[in-house]
Parts: C-alpha cells; sequence; structure tokens
C-alpha cells in the first residue's frame, strides 16, 4: 500500500482491519487508541482538538464507500458525538453486525475508592451493551489526583465484575484505603471537571492509558447522569494571619509538639521554628483544598524534597530544624483528622527515609530557583536585605551574574 498522505490516510490505514473486529466494545477502544494519537501530541485543550480531528476526518472520508471506512466513521461519531458531521454518518449495507451497538450502553454500577490521606480518588463505574452482541460489560476506572488537581490516569476493560472484585479485594486487605458506592452524577462531575484540567496541560503523566482511552471515557461520562444543581468547589481562602498563629499556638501546646522536643525550643532555635511552621502552612495553601492538616507520604515528599529548596532560604538551623518539625506536624494533623496510627507511622517513617535527601539538596543546592538562589548568596555574603544602599550596591556587584542565572 502506499504511504499515506495525509493524517486522515494514516488512521484509515490503521483501522483497515476494524470490520474483523468482534464486537463493539473492541471497535470503540481502538477508535479510542487512534483519536489517542491526536489528544497525545496537540499542545493544549486536547478535547477540542480531538473533535476538530473527527470534524475534519468525517468532511474527507465522506465519499469513501469501502467498509473499514464506513465503520470507523461509525465509531468516531459514537465516540466524539459532538464533532460536526456525526448527524450524517450512517451505517453501510456491508457494516459489522454489532455496529448497531456502537455507544448503546447502560451504567451497571458507580463506586469509589482511595487512600486515607486525602492524595487521591479512584472513580469506578461499569456498563454494560443494550444489546450482548455489543460485547461484554466492561470498567471506567479514573484516578484523580489531588495534589495536583487532575485526572491523572484513565482506563477502560473488562470482564467488569473481575476488576471489581480486584478493587473490593485491595481495599479490603488495606487499612489505609477506603471503598464505597458513589452517586454517578458526583462521579461524573468530580471526573470531568478534573479531567479538563489534564486536557489543557503542556506535558501529560508519562505512563498509563490516559490518551488512548480518553475519547472512550468520554463517551462513557457522557451517559451517566448530571447533578440538578452542579455546584463549583468554593476556593478556599488562606488562613488569616490570627488564623495562622493559633494553629501554631495549638500545635505547640499538642503531645505531638512535646513528643519532638518543641515545646521547649527556646533562644536562636525558637526564630527558627517558628519560620518552618510558617513554610508547613505555606505549603499547605498551595494545593486547591488548603488543609494544612493533610499530610502524606507524598505531600511530604513535595514539601521536604521539592518545595521548600525552590521557594525558601533556610539557614542551617532551620534545615536542622525542619524535618523534625515536620515529623511532628504530620503526626498531629493526623491525629487532628482521625487517621489511623499505620497511616501516621507511615508518614513518620516516610519522612525520616527523606532526610538524608533532603539534606543532599540543602547542601548542593541544585533545585534552589535563580531567585532563591540570588537571596541565599546575598546572605551568604552578608548583606542585609533590610539596608535599601548595601543591596543595591550588591546587586550592581553581581549583575552579570544574576543575568546569567535568569538565561
Amino acid at each position: 500500500m502506499a504511504t499515506p498522505q495525509t493524517p486522515y490516510d494514516a488512521v484509515l490505514h490503521a483501522a483497515r482491519d476494524v470490520t474483523k473486529l468482534e464486537s463493539a466494545l473492541d471497535a470503540e477502544m481502538l477508535g479510542s487508541a487512534l483519536l489517542g494519537s491526536v489528544y497525545a501530541i496537540a499542545e493544549t485543550d486536547r478535547d477540542t482538538a480531538v473533535r476538530e480531528f473527527v470534524t475534519g476526518f468525517l468532511a474527507a472520508t465522506a465519499r469513501r464507500r469501502i467498509a473499514a471506512a464506513t465503520t470507523i466513521r461509525q465509531v468516531f461519531a459514537a465516540l466524539v458525538p459532538d464533532a460536526v458531521g456525526t448527524e450524517r454518518v450512517r451505517p453501510a449495507s456491508q457494516a459489522p453486525a454489532w455496529s448497531g451497538q456502537l455507544g448503546r450502553v447502560h451504567l451497571t454500577g458507580t463506586w469509589a475508592y482511595g487512600d486515607v490521606y486525602g492524595d487521591q480518588t479512584s472513580y469506578l463505574a461499569t456498563f454494560a451493551y443494550d444489546d450482548a452482541s455489543g460485547g461484554s460489560e466492561h470498567a471506567l476506572v479514573a484516578l484523580v489526583d489531588h495534589n495536583i488537581g487532575i485526572t491523572k490516569d484513565i482506563f477502560v476493560g473488562g470482564p467488569a465484575e473481575r476488576i471489581l472484585d480486584q478493587v473490593r479485594q485491595m481495599c479490603a486487605d488495606d487499612e489505609l484505603t477506603w471503598f464505597r458506592s458513589e452517586n454517578p452524577a458526583r462521579l461524573r462531575g468530580e471526573v470531568a471537571r478534573h479531567l479538563a484540567v489534564t486536557d489543557d496541560l503542556g506535558e501529560l503523566p508519562g505512563e498509563g492509558s490516559l490518551a488512548t482511552d480518553r475519547a472512550l471515557v468520554g463517551a462513557r461520562l457522557a451517559m451517566l447522569p448530571t447533578a440538578a444543581n452542579p455546584t463549583v468547589p468554593a476556593e478556599v481562602e488562606p488562613l488569616s494571619a490570627a488564623e495562622r498563629t493559633d494553629q501554631v499556638r495549638r500545635f505547640l501546646a499538642s503531645p505531638e509538639a512535646t513528643r519532638f522536643g518543641l515545646d521547649a525550643v527556646d533562644g536562636p532555635e525558637l526564630a527558627s521554628l517558628h519560620f518552618c511552621l510558617s513554610l508547613l502552612l505555606d505549603h499547605s495553601a498551595t494545593f486547591p483544598d488548603a488543609d494544612p492538616m493533610r499530610w502524606s507520604p507524598a505531600v511530604s515528599g513535595l514539601f521536604l524534597l521539592d518545595w521548600v529548596h525552590r521557594r525558601a532560604v533556610l539557614d542551617m538551623d532551620d534545615a536542622a530544624m525542619l524535618p523534625r518539625v515536620l515529623r511532628a506536624w504530620a503526626r498531629y494533623a493526623s491525629r487532628q483528622r482521625g487517621l489511623p496510627e499505620a497511616a501516621a507511622t507511615r508518614t513518620d517513617e516516610a519522612i525520616e527515609e527523606m532526610v538524608p535527601e533532603f539534606a543532599r539538596l540543602y547542601s548542593t543546592g541544585e533545585r534552589r530557583s535563580a531567585a532563591t538562589a540570588a537571596v541565599a548568596q546575598l546572605m551568604a555574603d552578608g548583606v542585609d536585605p533590610d539596608d535599601p544602599a548595601a543591596l543595591d550596591a550588591w546587586i550592581e556587584a553581581n549583575r552579570h551574574r544574576l543575568a546569567d542565572d535568569g538565561a
């Protein structure tokens, strides 16, 4: 066969055996995978890019009469029904027996499960074709990552019963995981809301079936009910200065602060203690939920091995104090949220294991931003940031180096 001349020709070539598939589900999974290549290479607004591609494909192939072309047109119309031209797609006389079942599914159940820390929630929905000839009952699984505010991965596969049983068993065997039935409208709203953020990412998460299953997941989500009165999550206001002071006061009076010797800190270490606590609260405010009590191994790692190096300038006293303050605060926060002791212990052990890497990153400064590195150098040179004349003189003397760092 000649080399395909257009992207549409390439898709037709890739779909040349679509009529040999055994079910509508197989065909929809193939169609979704083909559209996944469009989704993956789009730079932004990937959902729109896929819809526009399907619009162009349907227009470009309108006169194609071979069975593979007419069938993949039907598949794309079922997956992306809001593309222009889908209403004019008709099955051909040589269409496979299952073609009439494309997209004709109904919901059979919805559930949610996740970790007790609140880092991630997975949503699971199962679907069956209206006629068994369409294919087997299958499951949609979507992973929402609350730390970065996106739908991080999606998957469609089967058999649905086996997947559901595996999830139930996994949650039953792990005390740090929960499982529940979920409202279908809530499932649709949460997955779609976070998936819209994913669609606009400059770079997609590197693993999983996000791109290949995106079109099929969108089609299945559209089968679910929408909330009668959909609510947009309220933007969480950062803690006021008075609220931050109260949080710190209550923490320092806690048994966790006593356990780590923080209640007795005084002298030069006291300033480091309060600086470290301010960093914990500042980091919590960067998350969508802005909950200062939500700490986990994952959140602790984001803070201790990344954020603090990019955003803060630590002196030696601060660096020595920070892991101890984090361990105490994480245990305190775990108790405030009523998490099992195993959850607190796992976070504490994770932080302890991070300390050598934290110390290495502190000593090398390799993750400092240009601005943080400049402030660190200023302090190392003994310049008082509150002295305008000294600060101007230092900037003038280091102008070339600062320009190079920012390049």
